[in-house]
């Protein structure tokens, strides 16, 4: 696979089937329900929501979910970027279309009148952070969510 045969595009309807399946490779324990759910709520919002794929060939290797959000933890603004979803194949990794993805989406905020950019990974998602660094995300503050059945 060669990062010039890599096509970075917003998202179309013909797309709903192979990013439906790499939704399910990024939040496998999310029910195809809710998946299906979450992706009807991105598409009726194209104010606030949007994705990007990665297309090679006739396939999808990629995709990103970006929004506005009107508040996030340690931003000064009350309409920030963010990156909600951010998944490439593993057979497709380390050539670029990461962060082209990326950057799709933060011309998106930009267009969508964004000054700030954020974005979140799990405490143990060394790989997720180590790629948001690569990017110029910089490590804000950790949180651990704590629950107790009564």
């Amino acid at each position: 696979m060669q990062a010039e045969t890599i096509v970075i595009r917003p998202l179309v309807e013909s797309d709903l089937n192979n990013w439906f399946q790499l939704r399910k490779q990024l939040w496998d324990h999310t029910s195809d329900d809710d998946h299906q759910m979450e992706m009807l709520d991105i598409i009726q919002h194209p104010d606030t929501q949007a994705v990007f794929v990665a297309e090679e060939g006739e396939g999808l290797v990629g995709f990103l979910e970006v929004s506005v959000r009107p508040f996030v933890e340690d931003c000064v603004t009350d309409h920030v970027g963010y990156l909600e979803g951010w998944y490439v194949a593993p057979e497709a990794r380390r050539q670029g279309i990461g962060s082209g993805l990326v950057k799709a989406a933060e011309e998106w905020a930009r267009a969508h009148g964004c000054i700030e950019m954020a974005s979140d990974a799990e405490i143990g998602n060394e790989r997720s952070i180590t790629a948001h660094s690569k990017l110029g995300y910089e490590e804000t503050s950790r949180l651990v969510h704590l629950r107790k059945e009564l």
